[in-house]
Formats: structure tokens, C-alpha cells, sequence
């Protein structure tokens, strides 16, 4: 089962990929809710690079790593890539009305609803939109 986010941000491209590229603004923002936190990111944005975020609790409770492999990159407009378990995601980014529409896709996993997967992956988005904003 697919799962389809999404959120606009007010910013342009340019800054949007940016901030979505970029380890150290990964950093800032790749959370789902304040308690966690992303203290170490790797990208390598390129078809057959690979990437690794650090995801954890902020009193060091839980924590995991969120890997995949590149497997599109159109600069700009387009990240796919598939998770190490073998689902895929796809991020769509589209310039609408001075703003930048962000529409991701991802296969479901199975330890969790699909509410609550929406719901996680959701906030992520939408942290990562207000940080984008908040550096205009």
C-alpha cells in the first residue's frame, strides 16, 4: 500500500532543496516531534549514492537509523529512492503560485498503521516546511 503526504512551503526551490539536501539542515529538521531529534546525517544525492539519517529519542531511549539508496534524482523537481527494507519513496517538488508544493509517496511498512505512519511521516513534512520558512 502507497501512503501520499504532502505540504507547500513558502519559499523557492532553491532554498526548499537546500534545506532537504543538506546534512546539516537535515539535522535541524528530520524529526517527528520535538522529544526526538536527527544528530547525524550522510547524503550522497545521486542515483546509486546512498544516504543515513540518525533518528533518535533526546533522552536516548530509542533510537534507529533511516537508510536508503537513490535511485532518481532530477535536481529541483524530483528524489526517488528505495529504504533497506525494499520500499520506495518518491518526492515530488513543484513550484505553485511562488510557493513549493511537496508531495511524497511511500510504500507502507507493516509494524505500523498506516494512520500512524501517515500521521509520523506528516510531521516530518511539515517541520521541515516551517523550518524552511522560518529562514527566509
Amino acid at each position: 500500500m502507497k501512503i501520499s503526504i504532502q505540504a507547500t512551503v513558502k519559499s523557492d526551490i532553491e532554498k526548499v532543496w537546500s534545506a532537504w539536501t543538506t546534512p546539516a539542515d537535515i539535522n535541524q529538521w528530520h524529526a517527528a516531534s520535538d522529544d526526538w531529534h536527527n544528530p547525524r546525517s550522510v547524503n550522497d544525492l545521486r542515483v546509486g549514492g546512498r544516504f543515513s539519517y540518525r533518528m533518535e529519542a533526546k533522552d536516548g531511549g530509542m533510537g534507529f537509523d533511516f537508510e536508503g539508496t537513490y535511485t532518481n534524482v532530477v535536481p529541483n523537481r524530483l528524489i526517488e529512492y528505495s529504504l533497506e527494507d525494499g520500499r520506495t519513496v518518491s518526492i515530488n517538488f513543484e513550484p505553485v503560485n511562488n510557493k513549493i508544493k511537496i508531495v511524497e509517496t511511500f510504500d507502507a511498512e507493516d509494524a505500523n498503521s498506516a494512520e500512524l505512519q501517515r500521521q509520523g511521516w506528516q510531521s516530518i513534512l511539515n517541520r521541515f516546511a516551517l523550518y524552511v520558512e522560518s529562514r527566509i
